[in-house]
């Protein structure tokens, strides 16, 4: 089965650069789709940016502006950076595909924690 490992957590500073990366048992450009989600104190899990197989990116309007994901196949990795990190920006964050037929992110990594600081 397909196997995501999340990596880049940590504890940054309030205001500071966040850049998380994704690296799956297969080709990350042979998911249909790609998203990184979130989950932060008291909120439910939310998608922060996903990403199909031909690069076509969006991100959740409230947080289009901080927050990107990209994808590198040279180095089979979805990645998602973040800026002007706020202390309610931390949370586990999570990486996720679908594959073709299938209708969701079937997909999961166990997550990343991703901690800012004040």
């Amino acid at each position: 089965q397909v196997v995501l490992v999340e990596s880049g957590g940590g504890v940054v500073q309030a205001g500071g650069i966040l850049k998380l990366s994704c690296t799956t048992s297969e080709r990350v450009s042979s998911f249909a789709a790609m998203a990184w989600f979130r989950q932060v104190t008291g909120k439910e899990r939310e998608q922060v940016a996903a990403m199909n197989r031909g690069g076509d990116a969006y991100a959740a309007y409230s947080l289009k502006d901080r927050f990107r994901i990209s994808r590198d196949d040279k180095k089979n990795t979805l990645d998602l950076q973040g800026s002007s990190l706020e202390p309610e920006d931390t949370g586990t964050y999570y990486c996720a595909a679908r594959k073709d037929g299938e209708t969701g992110f079937d997909h999961w990594g166990q997550g990343t924690q991703v901690t800012v600081s004040s």
